[in-house]
């Protein structure tokens, strides 16, 4: 059923809570916590103070901010002040940073002092002038704090969830990333129909976040959902699976987000260190990038704890299809489509539904879809078309309706006419015992037209290449054996685990 009453303005779903549960704690880090009560005084005297140092309505506003309370402060504030918000990975590189600030047209940016000199360096080359706003300061600059504390006035408090208010930045798989822009209504739609009627996110959970903020998956749940239901949250600044493992042993929390990477890791260290439960863990769900049917059932008999699995994309709000926490759950399925929300497999040239079965690309429709991409209407047009957005993911459905995501449309190697989905040979590879992460790529080949090429972070960074080869041949086809192999110290992967293909190419070339 969907939950309508938390489809509302961000002021709103404040007020709710400030008047319903104030002294609960909403969200904390390591440095501090804040209360239902706190977070709607504390973000309405932000907004306001953003306003007062020349944020206009519809400015983009980047955070440029660790995963912390401050982020989720920032963003709250943002919103209620009209602003549009722009996300930025703390960890980005000074040219991804630069891009996203010129790309976006942003007028303010919140970030640490230890990122100060850096930001100014960068506001020299935006031709407009960048208002900074710090975490905290030693010297008269402007902080959160002095804003929370010391701005008079009131908020804006829009009241329009279908005005653009969010500017995501894909995380560039293949390239420059492009922004996605995203409504309140499309984000708090996915809370309504999925997280909370699917999922059983409510007001009784207690999250333990280590999911990036600045990225959809984490911006969708560890913001905006969890403010939704009026749960509460422990926000990770960085996943560590030891720190993970210690802190769900403590039976503190009750649901643990994550890409499948970090569950691999997670399942790993336990082994390692003999931890076969997770405290009171109710539910761990997996997002981002293609959950391995090995590594969901070796969790599952490891822990005792569901590892539900879901697919969504950005440009979708997050999530199109979930497993359910009850009835059929067939391992290596993303799930079905939400509820709302429809879903086709067609031919990717000929735009034709195919039979159940067959593979081709999925495109989705409904409520959740992006307005656009940010100043780019030839791909708007390319990926939305008719009302449907075409994902470029490659699909195929069951007879009862779940789907399995098999891969990329642009990733998949032909050789010699043959089709291979490297996530296919990836989740064969995993199961090696000296392979920790890889990654297929596939190369240029004079007669074949593509081959498949291996990169593996290998168990102490030693590979019995041979076994490797047995292994894979025990479990593919002659044709989907890699033609080479070579050990990286890691994967590229973006904020939501998916790997980043065209680096490792790029590396290979330089080699």
């Amino acid at each position: 059923m969907l939950h309508t009453d938390i489809i509302a303005p961000i002021s709103s779903l404040l007020e709710r809570h400030r008047t319903e549960r104030p002294d609960k704690v909403a969200y904390w880090d390591s440095a501090r916590s804040v209360t239902y009560a706190q977070l709607a005084e504390r973000t309405a005297s932000i907004a306001a103070g953003l306003a007062a140092i020349g944020l206009s309505e519809g400015d983009r506003l980047a955070i440029y901010l660790p995963n912390s309370v401050d982020w989720i402060e920032t963003c709250l504030a943002g919103l209620r002040a009209g602003a549009v918000i722009v996300p930025i990975s703390y960890d980005a590189a000074e040219g991804e940073i630069a891009y996203r600030l010129a790309d976006a047209d942003c007028r303010t940016v919140v970030t640490t002092p230890a990122r100060q000199a850096l930001v100014g360096k960068l506001a020299t080359g935006l031709g407009h002038p960048l208002a900074m706003v710090l975490t905290a300061a030693d010297s008269a600059a402007t902080t959160l704090d002095s804003l929370a504390t010391g701005a008079s006035g009131a908020p804006r408090d829009p009241t329009d969830i279908d005005r653009t208010s969010f500017i995501i930045y894909t995380s560039g798989t293949t390239g420059r990333a492009k922004g996605v822009l995203l409504s309140v209504r499309g984000m708090l739609w996915i809370t309504a129909a999925c997280w909370a009627p699917i999922l059983g996110l409510n007001e009784a959970d207690v999250v333990l976040s280590p999911l990036p903020l600045f990225h959809s998956y984490g911006l969708n749940l560890s913001v905006l959902s969890v403010l939704a239901v009026g749960a509460s949250e422990h926000i990770m600044e960085k996943f560590s699976p030891q720190q993970a493992l210690e802190l769900l042993q403590t039976g503190n929390y009750s649901v643990f987000p994550g890409v499948p990477t970090m569950f691999h890791y997670l399942l790993q260290r336990a082994q390692e260190s003999g931890i076969e439960r997770l405290g009171k863990t109710r539910m761990c769900f997996s997002a981002g990038a293609i959950l391995p049917a090995t590594l969901n059932r070796a969790f599952e008999q490891r822990f005792g704890t569901p590892l539900i699995d879901g697919y969504g994309i950005t440009e979708t709000s997050t999530m199109v299809t979930v497993n359910w926490m009850s009835g059929a759950r067939p391992m290596g399925s993303c799930g079905l489509p939400v509820p709302g929300l429809a879903v086709r497999i067609v031919d990717p040239v000929t735009l034709v539904d195919l039979p159940i079965g067959s593979e081709g690309e999925l495109i989705v429709r409904g409520p959740n879809l992006m307005q656009g991409y940010h100043n780019k209407p030839a791909e708007t047009a390319a990926a939305l078309r008719h009302g449907w957005y075409h994902t470029g993911d490659l699909a195929k459905s069951d007879p009862n309706g779940y789907l399995t995501i098999t891969g990329r449309i642009k990733e998949l190697i032909i050789r010699g006419g043959q089709n291979i989905a490297p996530a296919e040979i990836e989740e064969v590879v995993i199961l090696h015992p000296q392979v920790l992460d890889c990654a297929i790529v596939g190369v240029p080949h004079a007669t074949l037209g593509e081959v498949p090429y291996l990169f593996v972070v290998a168990q102490g960074g030693e590979l019995d290449v041979d076994s490797l080869l047995t292994h894979c041949r025990g479990s593919l086809s002659s044709y989907k054996i890699p033609e080479a192999t070579h050990i990286v110290a890691e994967i590229p992967r973006t904020g939501s685990g998916k790997i980043m293909r065209f680096k490792l190419v790029e590396a290979m070339k330089q080699t």
